[in-house]
């Protein structure tokens, strides 16, 4: 592994942490912005807010060409904007699936007339995007989607069902796959006959619904199509050719998950200072420091395996397995903080948020239940554990 940085490396570093020690502290003292009894939607909003300072200083999409206000960020320099993100605990993006996924997909597969059509709503926050790709019978088996698309003049006719979307309900766009040739899953090419569709989510024929979560939040979504009228006009690249779309989609979808272990590393240092200020007699429990030992070693051993993924890349080599092996990391260690979380703060750890008394604002117990998603969240645990004992240990089929 090459852990050493370029000139131009460094250089961004530098400029990167200069503009948030002088544009970060000022925003963050600016205050909730929105209604205080709809924290999700006062969340989005901030979100909004905190992306058009990033895109005035041409920080909110480095990787997108410096003609769309971009840097073209190297894969170094994405890790090194992941890392200073996580280290400085920036607000989250408004339009973080526009920016990383659907906006370099656009650019890529996209006209120039569809270029100009989206993406300056996405770098300005201006609209909201969602991408509906999973269904009920196509979840972790994406390529067994059964939305159908069918060419009518010129226009598509979408019926069919979206499940787990999230933001579907605040989007005014969204990226969609949909089956234009039925035919492809009974001749066993599923892979083949999927489309890209760029949907107006405000069209007649589409219904949203919210889910609910465990936590009471209302991030995701059902989105049903009847017979909704897609101008053929808002296809993303060739008819059948959604399956290429989509890898690069879910490629970049990937983008900035060693900062993954920079901000769990942060959660880690949070936890063990508010124990020390709310129940410091637990760290003197043996069974507690190891845990925190434990979790200290597997953080170390994420960031390592982020950074051999990463010399991969640098040498033009496929970083396999390295980034199935850091999901699942990122899925067991988040989940390992939040229960950490529960148990190290005792009583108090179990306050929920609104109350008076709740530590961190009741951080620890929303994390506690809210981390149960990362068992599915990008790519669920089984299917990954699947891919790695089938592709890179080569463990014999029974």
């Amino acid at each position: 592994m090459d852990f050493s940085y370029t000139a131009e490396d460094d250089a961004f570093r530098a400029e990167l942490r200069e503009w948030l020690d002088a544009n970060l502290p000022e925003f963050m003292a600016s205050g909730e912005i929105g209604d205080e009894n709809n924290p999700d939607r006062r969340t989005m909003l901030r979100r909004q807010a905190w992306q058009r300072c990033l895109h005035g200083g041409r920080w909110a999409a480095i990787n997108w060409p410096k003609a769309w206000g971009g840097r073209e960020a190297t894969v170094m320099q994405n890790t090194i904007y992941s890392e200073e993100m996580a280290r400085a605990k920036t607000p989250g993006i408004y339009n973080a699936n526009g920016l990383w996924q659907i906006g370099p997909m656009i650019l890529r597969w996209g006209t120039e007339e569809q270029q100009q059509l989206w993406l300056p709503g996405i770098l300005n926050a201006d609209v909201h995007w969602c991408q509906g790709f999973t269904e009920p019978e196509a979840g972790s088996d994406l390529a067994n989607l059964r939305t159908l698309a069918v060419l009518d003049g010129d226009e598509y006719v979408v019926t069919g069902r979206k499940i787990w979307i999230s933001t579907a309900h605040l989007a005014k766009w969204g990226l969609f796959l949909v089956r234009t040739d039925p035919t492809a899953i009974e001749r066993g090419v599923k892979h083949e006959g999927i489309t890209a569709l760029i949907i107006d989510m405000e069209l007649p024929g589409i219904e949203v619904n919210v889910i609910r979560d465990i936590t009471g939040g209302e991030l995701f979504c059902e989105v049903n199509f009847d017979g909704a009228r897609v101008p053929a006009a808002y296809r993303l690249g060739e008819e059948n050719q959604g399956w290429n779309v989509a890898m690069g989609t879910l490629a970049n979808e990937r983008v900035g998950t060693s900062g993954l272990s920079v901000s769990m590393r942060i959660e880690l240092d949070n936890l063990i200072a508010t124990a020390r200020k709310n129940n410091p007699e637990a760290l003197d429990d043996p069974g507690i420091r190891d845990r925190i030992a434990r979790l200290w070693t597997q953080l170390e051993l994420t960031r390592l395996l982020n950074a051999r993924a990463l010399s991969k890349i640098l040498k033009g080599e496929k970083n396999w397995p390295e980034v199935p092996l850091a999901k699942l990391q990122w899925s067991y260690l988040s989940q390992t903080i939040a229960e950490l979380g529960v148990d190290i703060l005792g009583a108090t750890g179990v306050l929920a948020r609104g109350g008076p008394d709740a530590v961190d604002k009741g951080h620890w117990s929303h994390n506690y239940v809210w981390q149960r998603y990362t068992s599915i969240g990008a790519g669920t645990t089984e299917v990954q554990k699947n891919i790695i004992a089938d592709r890179a240990i080569k463990m014999p089929r029974r």
